[in-house]
């Protein structure tokens, strides 16, 4: 089992920045992908970067060049920078983790309860 909480979020204007994070705790916590996922009001929930055990990354291509994934195994935390955000990108941000990875939801068994951005003028 492994428990994952966000923090980090809140509001910017465009063009302004971000770091959310995400303390993760549980068995082994460090040998589980880790993912970011966002449901903007009114959407579904969807993948927008996700990080193996050695450090290797995947993006959406909507959030590529502007959103970086990191992860700190020391601290168990789990890291989403980002940069240039844009009205598209509010939403509420969601940590997950689990055994497949990816940018799928079901490549995920544990996900937190997620951080608001708004990102308004």
């Amino acid at each position: 089992q492994v428990q994952v909480v966000e923090s980090g979020g809140g509001s910017v204007q465009p063009g302004g920045s971000l770091r959310l994070s995400c303390a993760a705790t549980g068995d082994r916590v460090n040998t589980y992908f880790m993912g970011w996922f966002r449901q903007a009001p009114g959407k579904e929930r969807e993948g927008l970067t996700s990080t193996d055990t050695r450090g290797n990354t995947r993006y959406r291509d909507s959030v590529k060049g502007r959103f970086t994934i990191s992860r700190d195994n020391a601290n168990n935390t789990l890291y989403l920078q980002m940069n240039s955000l844009n009205s598209d990108d509010t939403g509420v941000y969601y940590c997950a983790a689990g055994r497949a990875g990816g940018l799928s939801s079901w490549g995920y068994a544990f996900w937190g309860q997620g951080t608001e951005v708004t990102v308004s003028s």
